[in-house]
């Protein structure tokens, strides 16, 4: 049997129309020998308006749920997840090619990483991309670099969340995504961080798309109270975590 690496979408109405985009992305993807992925793509809701766009493919598996928000659908999808590892895919961004291979050689090739990530462009709607400042260098990400990096610089990482790719048992083990209304892949990144070593990829391994619709671009994602709310649990959940003797690999 091939083994399988899980590609994880979560998707609502808004968003829908970008899949078939996501969808081509991934089959540009070239695995190694034995490899197969799996597309796990979870609406938030139930709708008449995802269905029409999800690709009729047998590597394709499409479910529906009451809404709670993306963190909820990401979760209640990894109950699916038949794989050792977790790519996540945000229904409106796209793979770049080949980065599904660099995940699988960063963690098949050091057992004491928990988890990959890969350098970002943001993609604008005329069709340019533009980068972040301040990728790290490429390699090894040590436990708590990133919640000190993310203190000091206004509560943001220097890697992106939206490109994780996680080990599926760390991954149940932490409880999949955070439960708040947003900024749950950070929080998940951080607790990732706090109990795991990681890896960053200097070459692009997402296009991170922009538009009107997006989550992030509306006025409550950056509501002052809300986001020093999340920041503060975010923050304090990955320093509990740090304080425990529990680390990845087990007895590490």
């Amino acid at each position: 049997m091939p083994q399988r690496i899980i590609v994880v979408t979560a998707v609502h109405a808004p968003s829908a129309r970008f899949l078939p985009d996501a969808y081509a992305s991934l089959c540009q993807q070239e695995l190694p020998r034995g490899w197969e992925w799996h597309w796990l793509v979870q609406e938030d809701g139930k709708s008449d308006a995802v269905a029409p766009h999800v690709p009729d493919d047998p590597r394709v598996t499409f479910r529906q749920g009451r809404p709670g928000g993306p963190g909820v659908a990401r979760t209640i999808a990894l109950s699916r997840a038949d794989g050792d590892y977790v790519k996540v895919l945000d229904a409106d961004d796209q793979l770049t090619p080949g980065v599904l291979a660099r995940d699988l050689a960063a963690l098949e090739g050091d057992r004491g990483l928990g988890w990959a990530t890969s350098r970002v462009l943001d993609l604008l709607p005329d069709g340019s991309t533009v980068g972040f400042e301040g990728d790290p260098e490429a390699g090894p990400i040590e436990r708590g670099a990133i919640l000190d990096f993310w203190t000091a610089h206004d509560f943001r990482a220097q890697v992106h969340p939206a490109s994780l790719c996680i080990r599926r048992d760390l991954l149940l083990a932490l409880g999949g995504w955070m439960a708040l209304p947003a900024s749950e892949d950070t929080g998940l990144l951080l607790a990732l961080n706090a109990t795991s070593r990681g890896w960053f990829s200097s070459e692009v391994g997402l296009l991170y798309r922009k538009w009107p619709g997006q989550v992030t671009s509306q006025a409550s994602h950056v509501d002052a109270a809300e986001r020093a709310a999340r920041m503060a649990v975010v923050a304090a959940r990955a320093r509990e975590l740090a304080r425990f003797p529990w680390r990845y690999p087990a007895g590490d």
